[in-house]
């Protein structure tokens, strides 16, 4: 099959998906040995999704988020959690003016277009739980009022897959409301030695203050309309229908996904396809696209667990048992 059908993109797509590129570029020159990473923050930010960053401290999962926003021209705001964190430390609280004598609302950290919320898992459940309207919604509700998320507007959380003492576990439902989970490695030898280089010649921090945004809000939102725009044929979302379905049948899973991750799956294979300079999607982004949509939104069987059965490893077999579309 011929997924083109012989079109045509726009000029300026071509030029935007130029801007892109350089973005890439810009990108993995400074943060080494994570091009996968990279790859899918860029797709999240292109298919208007939050991200769950997941690696063990020192991958550059923070800078990665900081770096991102200051190479697009928007505001960036970064909280930390802690277990003493309350709802009203993120979101804002109302405030009495004794001038007017009236009530007024004080924005928190969470009012601002890339919000980085490093180690989400060392709050509590409820100050976890506040983020759920503001990403799912972009509004927050506070004493009846209601306040919009300003455009764009992206939450990249990071946590440690390894330290528990401390921390509060994601539930499922939280987890449903993060569009992508990247699980961030380590660098390969060549690649540590690469960051060693660099960071000798030049400290990141130097780096980071002298750098300037290359892509603009309005370059951005004509790219997310392109990716909403981008051309899928149906047998491809038959194809995506067929993963999210076996993910409720295959034997090692016992929770499977709901329709959220099918629209997830087609959202981001059309961003996928964007990032390569396509205006159509391919199977190559389907597949690229269903672990870090999926793993998240999976849960095991407790005896495969037992058994050394992982997400990753269970999306594998499941994607080897359903035919790619020619």
């Amino acid at each position: 099959m011929e997924y083109s059908e012989n079109r045509t993109p726009h000029a300026e797509f071509y030029q935007l998906a130029e801007m892109l590129e350089s973005l890439r570029r810009y990108l993995n020159q400074i943060i080494v040995g994570q091009p996968r990473m990279i790859e899918q923050l860029l797709v999240g930010l292109l298919a208007d999704g939050h991200i769950l960053l997941e690696g063990v401290p020192g991958v550059a999962k923070t800078l990665a988020a900081k770096l991102l926003a200051r190479l697009i021209d928007t505001q960036f705001s970064r909280i930390q959690f802690t277990p003493d964190l309350m709802p009203s430390d993120v979101l804002g609280t109302s405030i009495f003016n004794q001038q007017n004598g009236k009530f007024e609302f004080k924005k928190g950290p969470v009012f601002s277009n890339i919000v980085l919320i490093d180690e989400i898992n060392r709050a509590p459940a409820k100050t976890q739980a506040a983020l759920f309207e503001v990403m799912e919604e972009r509004q927050v509700t506070l004493d009846g009022t209601t306040y919009a998320m300003s455009n764009p507007f992206m939450v990249i959380a990071t946590q440690n897959p390894i330290e528990h003492e401390g921390t509060y576990r994601l539930p499922e439902a939280q987890l449903d409301r993060f569009l992508m989970k990247v699980v961030v490695g380590y660098p390969t030898l060549e690649e540590e030695v690469q960051i060693l280089e660099n960071q000798n010649k030049k400290l990141i921090t130097e780096q980071l203050s002298s750098m300037k945004p290359i892509i603009g809000v309005k370059d951005l939102a004509a790219l997310r309309d392109y990716v909403k725009k981008i051309h899928i044929e149906k047998s491809l979302l038959m194809y995506i229908a067929k993963i999210v379905h076996e993910s409720r049948e295959n034997k090692n899973i016992y929770l499977g996904c709901s329709p959220r991750a099918s629209l997830a799956l087609m959202q981001v294979s059309k961003a996928y396809a964007t990032l390569n300079g396509r205006d159509f999607v391919i199977p190559e982004d389907i597949k690229a696209a269903v672990a870090p949509v999926i793993r998240h939104r999976i849960m095991l069987q407790p005896e495969k667990e037992m058994e050394g059965v992982t997400p990753d490893s269970a999306i594998k077999e499941m994607l080897e048992k359903i035919e790619i579309p020619k």
